[in-house]
């Protein structure tokens, strides 16, 4: 009997999977055991055309197979290439010398090709953490597999080449991590081509500074998705921990393309307001990320919020505050990670002219009360800002474009996030209550301002805290080491933006 390293995708992360083969002297027939789901048991028919395409021959004996841990349903077609081997190395193809501490993942043609498949880099982690000093992987997985530190990472294009390699007949090229992209800005995705929005681009700042969420109400056509669509160019890079964090989920996704180049640039998501709770959440079978966890490390911009189905939205309540998403199912759970920055638009009813000034709205109170319902208190309250985003006259439009870039507010942004890391926290909205008052350092005159706030306009204790570390985002930006009343005053009056 030999056994192999492969592994198995649940959600976003590898499991290592032990690949025994047991070749007796009964009737030629094949085995797969363990709980393989349909492409893991079809495999059988892969694996015997590569075999052959690659000169070799198949056992013509009993051979069974089995995928350890048997009580983990096995999916996907990532161990094709960890069960050849291991039915070659059980024949005695390979030699005397067993492939020990080496991890196999990829997909068999029937030519002996290998192709890269979904989950690649969680794989290769899963089998560095089972003690594989070396993970064998398709050539067009290999760079996203690199990212893995702690592994080395051998690329092939065939099995056969596989099979030189581990008779020693044949040396795989490591490979190593190409440069990465930071995803540059556009050159028509600056901020100064938005006319006006002037306090819209100074919350979007804000946000960006400090991780906050942003909810943007007004008349359709203001500029609510354009403001959006610009966020992402004033973020900073993500740092490695993050960029291989969010390369994973979107790898276990399928979300990218073999060639795609691996970027430094944080995630942006903007699903359709049609899109399901499995869409949004994650789920299905097997259970795939979804567009929460695609924006993990990054922005999920939710257009047309009140459109969006009301379970949807009111399931985003926890995972806004864990910063994940937990599927539990009858045999397993997995947690999905999902620690997003929200940034929404909508309209302040379905005709989107309720409060315009030259424009009037046709809707009645019932359907006014009702679009309104679609948007429930707790949900607001987990929003650090609002703002209104009201219609732009014509001479402004006609104006040259101006004011602040993004190349401009970038800087800004980055300088206040440094401070931020120097407190030893990524962004002022990720402040833990424990630590709250101590990297706040609010002045007493700020405090009794927000006291009067909070009583006045019966605030939460939630949307206080908020509060507080938006605050905390204005000094940084203003590069105050205390957090002053006209910060606070400033926070508050974002706070309520969506009141007016």
């Amino acid at each position: 009997m030999t056994c192999i390293w492969g592994a198995a995708l649940v959600g976003v992360s590898g499991v290592p999977v032990e690949v025994e083969v047991r070749i007796s002297s009964q009737l030629p027939r094949v085995d797969v055991v363990g709980l393989p789901e349909a492409a893991v048991r079809e495999s059988v028919s892969r694996i015997r055309g590569a075999i052959a395409a690659a000169g070799l021959p198949f056992p013509d004996h009993r051979v069974t197979v089995n995928l350890a841990p048997a009580e983990l349903r096995k999916s996907g077609a990532g161990l094709d290439l960890p069960i050849a081997i291991a039915i070659l190395e059980a024949s005695g193809a390979l030699g005397d010398d067993p492939p020990t501490r080496r991890g196999l993942v990829g997909e068999l043609a029937l030519d002996g090709r290998l192709r890269g498949t979904r989950g690649t880099l969680a794989a290769v982690i899963a089998m560095r953490d089972a003690g594989a000093s070396e993970a064998i992987v398709p050539m067009q997985s290999a760079q996203r597999a690199c990212l893995a530190p702690g592994i080395r990472v051998v690329a092939a294009e065939d099995l056969a080449s596989v099979v030189g390699h581990l008779r020693g007949e044949e040396v795989l090229l490591c490979v190593e991590e190409v440069p990465n992209h930071a995803g540059e800005l556009e050159a028509d995705a600056c901020l100064s081509d938005i006319r006006g929005q002037e306090f819209a681009k100074r919350a979007l700042e804000i946000a960006a500074a400090g991780g906050h969420g942003l909810l943007m109400f007004g008349p359709p056509g203001t500029g609510k998705t354009l403001l959006a669509r610009r966020l992402p160019g004033l973020l900073p890079p993500l740092c490695e921990n993050e960029r291989l964090e969010a390369f994973r989920v979107l790898d276990a996704a399928g979300a990218v393309a073999p060639d795609q180049p691996i970027s430094s640039a944080p995630p942006f998501r903007a699903p359709h307001h049609s899109a399901s709770a499995a869409g949004l959440l994650g789920g299905g079978h097997p259970v795939r990320p979804g567009e929460v966890s695609l924006a993990h490390h990054g922005v999920l911009f939710l257009d047309e919020l009140p459109e969006f189905d009301r379970r949807c939205l009111e399931s985003l309540r926890e995972v806004m505050e864990q910063g994940s998403v937990r599927i539990a199912r009858a045999s397993y759970s997995c947690d999905l990670p999902a620690r997003f920055q929200l940034i929404a638009a909508a309209n302040p009813c379905p005709c989107g002219y309720y409060g315009a000034p030259d424009r009037d709205c046709r809707c009645d109170d019932a359907t006014l009360a009702r679009y309104r319902r679609k948007l429930s208190g707790p949900l607001l309250d987990r929003i650090d800002m609002g703002v209104v985003v009201g219609e732009v006259p014509w001479k402004v439009l006609r104006s040259p474009s101006g004011g602040t870039t993004s190349e401009e507010a970038r800087k800004r942004v980055a300088m206040a996030r440094e401070r931020q890391r120097a407190r030893g926290v990524s962004c002022s909205a990720g402040i833990p209550d424990s630590r709250l008052d101590e990297l706040v350092c609010a002045d007493e005159k700020g405090l009794a301002l927000l006291g009067r706030a909070v009583d006045g306009f019966h605030l939460s204790a939630r949307a206080a805290r908020r509060i507080l570390r938006v605050a905390r985002t204005i000094a940084d930006l203003a590069g105050h080491e205390e957090t002053t009343s006209e910060a606070i005053a400033e926070a508050i009056q974002l706070r309520l933006g969506w009141s007016e």
